[in-house]
């Protein structure tokens, strides 16, 4: 079974999006923030991260460039999913090595579709 770290300091997205994941038959992880998502990947790195960009302590951009350059940082695939609607912070998010974006809100056939896409499915 493929694992989901699910980072977003909303309780109810967190919720959402992992209730979306299972029944996509992923096993789920949460953090609140960039730096208890980087703590969780330093000891468990997951297949994939489902990934918000405005959140406290460390956001998902940030969270996102420490990653990339972690061992083994480089493999599980990253989803941005947020409200963020500007195309240059889109393009940012990808050139620091997002591999998809969703926007909020999103249903599950929205995280199916790029799961599907980034190769996870």
């Amino acid at each position: 079974m493929k694992t989901c770290l699910v980072v977003d300091d909303s309780k109810m997205i967190r919720r959402i999006a992992g209730r979306i994941l299972k029944d996509l038959n992923f096993e789920i992880s949460e953090a609140e923030n960039g730096q208890e998502a980087i703590d969780f990947c330093g000891v468990s790195m997951p297949d994939a991260i489902l990934l918000d960009w405005n959140m406290p302590v460390m956001n998902g951009l940030d969270f996102l460039r420490v990653l990339r350059q972690t061992p083994k940082g480089d493999q599980p695939v990253v989803v941005f999913c947020t409200a963020e609607r500007d195309v240059a912070k889109i393009a940012t998010a990808l050139d620091a090595g997002a591999d998809e974006y969703v926007m909020k809100p999103f249903d599950s056939d929205i995280i199916e579709s790029k799961f599907h896409q980034a190769g996870l499915m």
